[in-house]
């Protein structure tokens, strides 16, 4: 299992994109969890995601900045963990997901299956704390087109 952890994945996303919005963050730490699945065949980070009314959250992550709309930096977290493996994934994540908005984001997994799986039977809008397991992410981003989501 990863022994990196979520906050040193966010606070790499913030040093390199500068701030943004707490949802924004979250889905860009749930799409670099998600490709790491496909690109490197292991998770990127051990915290598990939540299928919350928004689309994917890390609770631990979602704990730590609560109540601010806007992130700038983490104290928490070592971006010196991560190799260059990691870090290469990350920027390519930024590179397809980063000029996007938080509401394209959450829009965007809110049609992948991964998060609808987990959702299942729930109306629109109800909380939820089920797990987008890994199993889901990798089967569901592995199908998908080299240009996605872009395509």
């Amino acid at each position: 299992m990863a022994t990196v952890s979520v906050f040193d994945v966010a606070k790499y996303i913030l040093e390199k994109k500068g701030r943004m919005t707490a949802m924004k963050l979250q889905k860009l730490v749930y799409y670099s969890q998600a490709w790491s699945l496909v690109w490197d065949e292991k998770p990127l980070f051990r915290e598990k995601i939540e299928a919350w009314a928004n689309g994917p959250v890390v609770r631990a992550l979602y704990e730590y900045h609560r109540g601010a709309f806007q992130v700038t930096r983490l104290r928490k977290g070592d971006t010196s963990k991560l190799n260059q493996e990691q870090q290469d994934t990350i920027d390519a994540v930024l590179r397809d997901y980063g000029e996007h908005t938080a509401q394209w984001l959450s829009d965007l997994s809110h049609i992948e299956d991964p998060w609808n799986d987990a959702r299942k039977g729930l109306p629109d809008g109800a909380p939820c704390d089920n797990e987008i397991t890994l199993g889901s992410m990798h089967e569901y981003y592995s199908c998908l087109p080299a240009d996605y989501p872009l395509s």
